[in-house]
C-alpha cells in the first residue's frame, strides 16, 4: 500500500491499533458507540483502504462496509471471537493478546 492509506478504525480500540496505523503513516478515522451506515460513509469508508473493528459487537458493519466498498480490507483486532456469519466478509482478526498494534499495523500497511 501506497502512503496514502486511509483506514476507518471502528470501536473503543482499547489496544490503540489506531494510533499505529498512524504511526505507520495512515489516515485514520475513527467511530465508536452505535455506528450506522450514514455514519460510515461519513468516515469514509466507501473508499477507505482498511476497515479495523475493534468491538466485535458491531460485527454487522462488515457487510455493510462491504457493500460500500469493494476494495476494503476487512480486519478484526479485538479478544472476542467474531460471529459466524461475517467470517465470510472478513481478511483477518487477530487477537491484541497475541500480537502487538504496532506489528499488526506494520503488516497491514506492507
Amino acid at each position: 500500500m501506497s502512503s496514502a492509506t486511509t483506514a476507518v478504525v471502528a470501536g473503543s480500540d482499547e489496544d490503540d491499533i489506531g494510533t499505529a496505523l498512524e504511526s505507520e503513516g495512515v489516515a485514520v478515522s475513527r467511530l465508536d458507540g452505535v455506528i450506522s451506515r450514514p455514519q460510515l460513509e461519513e468516515a469514509g469508508v466507501v473508499t477507505a483502504d482498511l476497515y479495523v473493528l475493534t468491538d466485535v459487537g458491531q460485527a454487522t458493519t462488515i457487510p455493510i462496509v462491504c457493500d460500500l466498498n469493494d476494495e476494503v480490507r476487512t480486519v478484526v483486532y479485538a479478544n472476542r471471537t467474531v460471529p459466524e456469519f461475517v467470517k465470510g466478509q472478513l481478511d483477518i482478526a487477530i487477537d491484541p493478546q497475541l500480537m502487538d498494534a504496532s506489528v499488526v499495523a506494520d503488516e497491514l500497511v506492507d
